[in-house]
């Protein structure tokens, strides 16, 4: 039996792009890793068997953080196999854009709402009651758009917007309890689900920002590693910004770069793209 580790964190969504780039830094920090995963099996088993080999510990768990059920398990299992939780990164989410108010449905909302919102909540939850008396660290993976929201992408703008107020209010409620809540904000960051963005709207972020780049996955990870050291020990209800564009990029938005959907059948397609979002991983670029 292996004894319990220093030090213990759960990644949601982590089994690629940003939430993989985290799991890994935070296992070069010492941390034993918990990498959820909805759908992306091979990737989750492929990275726990890479950190191992490198020498530390993480187990892959199975779970759609948008359902309760799978939450609760997902943590049993977490504690059940290192014995103690310390840091909950809450990654997992969808991102949706090129949506008009009037394309707005059900389907757009509920896919957004349920794992970026309800599934940070569920996730929340579960970790405040496993954390020990020494307390522990929320940290909450928003977007610049939650401040600065671009037409067509209405509702994943307002998720994002509700991470950070659901981040302020739960440092202010869990504080007394010696859990921390803070969030990270990125801009346009390089991941394999970027890559479809258009060029012409990359570039033009890429020319809005102070270093005249964009963010990679291991910039936010090195931010979030951050926040889950001791150095960080005093902030709370943070929601730290990174990327962000020094321009206006709604004026670009209204170009041609992301057309609005139009038909019902332009529209029936971004639906599909959405039910399928938890099987392929990537952010739904529309249309």
């Amino acid at each position: 039996m292996h004894p319990t580790p220093e030090k213990v964190t759960l990644i949601t969504g982590a089994s690629r792009g940003i939430g993989r780039a985290i799991a890994e830094r935070l296992a070069q920090d010492g941390f034993a890793v918990v990498v959820n995963y909805a759908k992306s099996a091979d990737q989750a088993q492929a990275l726990v068997q890479r950190l191992t080999q490198q020498g530390g510990r993480a187990l892959a768990v199975q779970g759609d953080v948008s359902r309760q059920a799978d939450v609760i398990t997902l943590f049993e299992r977490a504690v059940a196999e290192f014995g103690r939780l310390d840091v909950l990164v809450n990654n997992a989410g969808i991102g949706a854009f090129g949506v008009p108010l009037e394309n707005i449905t059900d389907t757009h909302y509920d896919a957004l709402f349920n794992t970026n919102v309800r599934g940070l909540i569920y996730a929340s939850q579960a970790a405040s009651q496993h954390f020990g008396d020494s307390g522990g660290h929320i940290i909450n993976l928003s977007s610049v758009v939650g401040n600065r929201p671009a037409p067509y992408s209405a509702v994943y703008a307002a998720t994002k917007a509700a991470v950070d107020s659901l981040t302020k209010s739960f440092a202010a409620e869990l504080g007394p309890r010696r859990i921390r809540v803070n969030a990270v904000a990125p801009s346009l960051t390089e991941t394999d689900g970027t890559a479809g963005m258009p060029a012409a709207f990359r570039e033009h972020i890429t020319q809005t920002t102070a270093l005249g780049r964009l963010g990679t996955a291991p910039d936010i990870a090195g931010v979030v590693a951050l926040l889950a050291s001791p150095a960080t020990g005093l902030m709370a209800r943070f929601c730290t910004p990174m990327g962000a564009c020094g321009g206006n990029p709604c004026s670009f938005h209204r170009q041609l770069v992301f057309q609005p959907i139009g038909s019902s059948a332009q529209a029936a397609e971004a639906h599909r793209r959405l039910d399928s979002r938890q099987t392929t991983g990537k952010p739904v670029f529309l249309p």
